[in-house]
């Protein structure tokens, strides 16, 4: 397969939608391809019952909870902390730059693992070293403690922000992904934002140190839910999207089991026969429970530790990955913007709010996080086979793009209307509207630009998912690092009067991406699929 020339094949430009009387497989359904195209085998986690699959896609909003929630508990107690450890402001908001740093670099070391040896066990780890470490983070005493487990924490769990964007493709199709890429964005942020909510109201009544035990405890509740629920969805197909009529597919994935060679198994029988030269044997329950699983012709070694540094150079050779990587870390700025500035601001005089009120502050974000979900996943779905059913039935990734014009109008007005109506006092309500819509594009905007990036290079998106990552927490880690000095010198009402429009600037970059994404994914063709090749070669 490595041998053959695709460079004249776009990648991500596919036949999504039957027009007339077309019809490019059998595998279509009320007039919708089906991409990637599935295997026979009903063990592909694209054929799994309805139910199976929505169960995954469960476990994995369990997961970004169960990590995500204790590992921003401490947002709305920020003055809380300083008061009680003498660690200033600047310096708490400075080490969650660090977290959000190790967050993205992280990836490196987990995701080649999980895309070799499977998800489930990596998500189990995870969650497991969250526990003991918010049992540290209550004990902290100084700043080069408090820097440190923030960087464990950015470590520990960094699969929360590439892991679920590689099982979600696992078993949705590419007309389902944004609908489901959508509620992950959304429990991602909406745990960082549920969290304060909870653990102001818990730090008043137990201290801020019993909600950290709290976060624990949580995260140990996720870790059991997991333990027993969450199924592996590592499948390793011989198709590569976009190129299904030319590669052939694979007819079964072989398991090792007991140190015998099976084939995966049925959901409906123990052994289903799919034609006369294959069996299909179901998994057991216990089975299921593996931590990791021993599929036959995973990817090498030497393939998963060249895995570790590819995403550093698919940054500068995909120019499409570089800006996903952008408007994902711009939106991640703005959110880190409101962590940084919430507690502080509503802490302070006229408002004088205790840590309690100041978490409910994040119920506004909550509902314009649950609406920016709904905007970039069903309805920017919905729009992709609305366009493509007028572009003669083909899928062009720029098609998910379009809802980034609502977005980049709303980021902008909620950032004007926090940072001027903090400024002037304002009732605390149209504080709240303002981050609501703030929110709303952030949500809205990171989901777009982590589809996008999947529709585009599907088949290294495994990697190249790291790489938005990267660069997305390389830009939180900056905004982190710098947002304190950057009000304080220069006032709340110029400041975010400045970040609007920062914010509306950038994202409307979306319409070059519009105009020559296409082009672009033109010119990295034939080093795609030379990617792809070699990647589906490894397993």
């Amino acid at each position: 397969m490595a041998t053959v020339d695709h460079s004249n094949v776009v990648p991500g430009t596919v036949h999504l939608v039957d027009v007339g009387e077309q019809q490019a497989s059998a595998k279509s359904k009320n007039g919708i391809e089906l991409i990637p195209r599935p295997s026979d085998d009903p063990e592909d986690p694209l054929n799994w019952s309805k139910g199976r699959k929505y169960l995954s896609m469960a476990m994995v909003v369990v997961y970004t909870f169960g990590v995500g929630m204790p590992l921003t508990l401490q947002y709305s107690v920020l003055a809380d902390i300083t008061a009680d450890t003498g660690i200033s402001t600047a310096t708490l908001v400075e080490g969650t730059g660090y977290m959000f740093l190790l967050l993205g670099f992280g990836c490196l070391f987990w995701q080649p693992i999980a895309l070799t040896y499977g998800r489930r066990g990596v998500y189990l780890i995870s969650t497991l070293l969250t526990i003991p470490l918010m049992v540290w983070t209550a004990y902290s005493k100084n700043k080069a403690e408090w820097f440190l487990h923030r960087i464990l924490g950015g470590f520990i769990c960094s699969p929360i922000e590439a892991l679920p964007e590689v099982s979600i493709p696992d078993i949705f199709f590419a007309h389902e992904r944004g609908a489901f890429m959508g509620l992950y964005v959304f429990s991602l942020f909406g745990s960082n934002f549920l969290a304060p909510l909870i653990g102001g109201w818990f730090a008043e009544r137990w201290g801020w140190k019993w909600m950290m035990h709290f976060g624990a405890m949580f995260a140990g509740l996720a870790f059991i839910i997991l333990f027993f629920f969450m199924e592996e969805t590592m499948y390793f197909r011989q198709t590569l999207e976009g190129l299904e009529d030319e590669t052939p597919v694979a007819a079964a994935a072989p398991v090792l089991v007991n140190g015998e060679k099976k084939l995966s198994g049925s959901d409906s029988s123990d052994v289903a026969s799919q034609s006369p030269a294959v069996i299909y044997e179901k998994r057991s329950y216990v089975e299921k429970l593996k931590w990791f699983v021993v599929v036959e012709g995973r990817p090498t070694l030497s393939h998963m530790f060249k895995s570790m540094y590819t995403p550093l150079i698919y940054i500068f050779e995909f120019p499409i990955v570089a800006w996903a990587g952008f408007i994902y870390g711009i939106n991640l700025c703005w959110y880190n913007v409101l962590n940084g500035t919430a507690s502080p601001v509503l802490a302070s005089a006229p408002y004088s709010w205790g840590s309690g009120l100041v978490g409910s502050i994040y119920a506004g974000p909550i509902v314009g996080a649950a609406f920016g979900c709904i905007w970039a996943g069903t309805v920017a779905d919905k729009l992709t086979i609305w366009l493509a059913r007028r572009n003669n039935g083909v899928r062009e990734p720029e098609h998910r793009l379009w809802p980034l014009l609502l977005t980049s109008l709303l980021s902008c007005i909620g950032l004007i209307i926090w940072g001027v109506g903090a400024a002037n006092h304002v009732h605390w309500a149209v504080l709240a509207v303002g981050l609501g819509i703030l929110t709303f594009g952030v949500v809205a905007g990171g989901s777009v630009a982590l589809s996008y990036n999947i529709d585009c290079y599907k088949e290294i998106s495994g990697d190249t998912t790291t790489s938005v990552i990267i660069i997305r927490n390389c830009l939180g880690f900056a905004i982190s690092y710098g947002i304190t000095p950057w009000y304080t010198n220069m006032g709340l009402q110029n400041c975010f009067i400045m970040a609007g429009f920062l914010s509306l600037g950038c994202t409307l970059t979306f319409l070059i991406m519009v105009w020559k994404g296409k082009d672009l994914r033109r010119l990295s063709a034939k080093k795609y699929w030379k990617y792809a090749a070699l990647s589906s070669s490894a397993h």
